[in-house]
């Protein structure tokens, strides 16, 4: 441990350096030659011109052009500069390919499944059980490249405590291969756990593969991790390496969570490998979150999910039919596992909110942890609370992040006055993803509802139709906020004058954080 910490401490200096010299290179830099030549501040503020048209022009969410127009307009010599080094949403054809990349190898992968003619026997089932939901699932498979499946058992978890123990047993059954995915990686007693079973099974000759996000690891694990856990016979990649911050790219992180075994059992949700989310370490009070388990054929798509990201970022090849899965689950409705990804011009995981809203006949529940959204979802949920669907929202009542809280509050307003109820978690924090509609749908994945998870990272679901485990995110949804306090509109008035000015006027620049 001490090592990990040393290590750690070191590559933070490091980074903090980095950054340091790159920002007082191009403060120093443009102070001194807007200083001396009136050429320089003419063509920066020409930048600033050209860099506020492209904004204007570009088909993009319109609060991330307004967040961006107001510190152009207010320092033009610099706001143009700022905005080409860190404002870029659109990837560059580096970074374009890459995606393209990701997306070829995965949509191969589907294309050669063994389950191509189930998938369109499912979605045409589902269509003649529910036009709406078999339409939702026809712009997955279109969009997101997720096929529908049949033929697959859900568990769903309500707290990480309850899914460790699943997880552990379901590890130690492995006997083909591992696959695990997370943005965060926390040494302590659950990674100590997964890691002992992860060694011996690398040994027997299982197939392990662990991949964590740079930034999410940046002040957990040393710069040297992977090599430590190819030591140990873990095969080990680390999402985006941190290196020059201005890049639009350091924004694009891996905010997914996947535990893949024999390509027979697959897990997502929001918990991260780290104490807290099992409650074995209190932060921000008592942590709670969830998750789903899938047993059957979508195991394949979690697969192939997990495998073309590895290729695409390690540039090997896979064989992906050796992961076909060998085990079926029960007929338990139909199971739609999906990406999303920042580097095209889909929002899917906005879309698919804006679909449960805009279908839903009699309720919509919903927990996120952050809640920094713009004009498009603010008005489809107002929308649907409008239209007599009962619309209810949980967020936490202890933050992780003061500001984030804070933004995430300066909605509350607006949509408890047109309808939506607002619920806090007082027992801790709400770090769960769930949506949950009309007893016939649920969503349970890595996505929050801000800025960052629609629109920069790259994210995971899976989207329930008729399933059991979807009465379960119902029941989930109403025990858990029978611990929350309800938010009305006289206590977001009772807060003092400054604070809310303060909030509304960072919620302007709230795409950018």
């Amino acid at each position: 441990m001490k090592k990990i910490s040393a290590s750690v401490l070191l590559r933070i200096v490091i980074i903090a350096l980095l950054v340091i010299v790159q920002i007082s290179v191009l403060m120093v830099g443009s102070v001194i030659f807007s200083g001396k030549s009136i050429y320089f501040n003419i063509i920066c503020t020409l930048i600033s011109i050209v860099a506020t048209i492209i904004i204007v022009r570009r088909d993009s969410n319109p609060e991330y052009k307004i967040a961006w127009i107001i510190p152009i307009l207010l320092f033009p010599v610099f706001g143009g500069l700022f905005y080409l080094l860190f404002g870029r949403i659109r990837p560059t054809r580096r970074e374009r390919k890459h995606g393209e990349m990701v997306a070829f190898r995965h949509d191969q992968a589907i294309m050669a499944q063994p389950y191509a003619q189930n998938a369109a026997l499912a979605l045409e089932k589902l269509k003649n059980a529910n036009t709406h939901s078999g339409l939702r699932a026809t712009y997955l498979e279109r969009t997101a490249f997720a096929p529908l499946y049949e033929n697959t058992a859900t568990q769903y978890f309500s707290l990480g405590d309850d899914m460790y123990p699943k997880m552990l047993d379901d590890l130690e059954s492995a006997e083909k291969s591992i696959y695990l995915e997370y943005f965060i990686i926390r040494p302590g007693i659950m990674w100590s756990s997964i890691l002992d079973i992860l060694t011996r099974k690398a040994a027997e000759g299982v197939d392990v593969r662990l991949m964590y996000d740079d930034f999410g690891c940046m002040l957990i694990l040393p710069y040297d991790y992977p090599q430590e856990m190819e030591e140990l016979g873990i095969k080990c990649c680390v999402f985006n390496r941190l290196s020059n911050v201005f890049s639009a790219r350091f924004n694009n992180r891996d905010h997914r969570k996947m535990c893949i075994i024999d390509g027979n059992i697959g897990y997502t949700g929001g918990i991260n490998i780290a104490d807290e989310y099992i409650n074995k370490q209190e932060r921000f009070g008592h942590w709670k979150d969830t998750a789903i388990r899938l047993e059957g054929e979508a195991v394949w798509s979690m697969t192939m999910m997990f495998l073309s990201f590895w290729g695409s970022t390690t540039g090997n090849d896979e064989d992906y039919i050796v992961n076909t899965p060998t085990m079926k689950g029960g007929n338990d409705g139909f199971v739609q596992p999906f990406n999303g990804v920042p580097l095209d011009d889909d929002s899917v995981s906005e879309v698919i909110v804006k679909q449960i809203l805009g279908k839903a006949e009699r309720y919509v529940y919903i927990t996120t942890p952050y809640l920094i959204i713009g004009s498009g979802l603010i008005t489809a949920l107002i929308e649907t609370a409008q239209t007599g669907v009962d619309v209810r929202i949980i967020t936490p009542a202890i933050p992780d992040k003061k500001i984030v809280f804070w933004l995430t509050q300066s909605y509350y307003e607006v949509l408890i006055k047109n309808g939506v109820k607002i619920y806090e978690y007082t027992p801790g924090f709400m770090h769960s993803k769930t949506i949950v509609s009309d007893d016939e749908n649920a969503v349970v994945g890595t996505i929050n509802l801000d800025f960052r998870s629609m629109y920069l990272h790259f994210e995971c679901a899976v989207m329930l139709y008729g399933t059991q485990s979807v009465g379960d995110v119902y029941k989930d949804f109403v025990q858990t906020q029978a611990l929350c306090e309800e938010v009305s509109l006289s206590k977001m008035k009772k807060l003092p004058l400054l604070k809310r000015l303060f909030i509304s006027l960072l919620r302007i620049f709230s795409p950018l954080m």
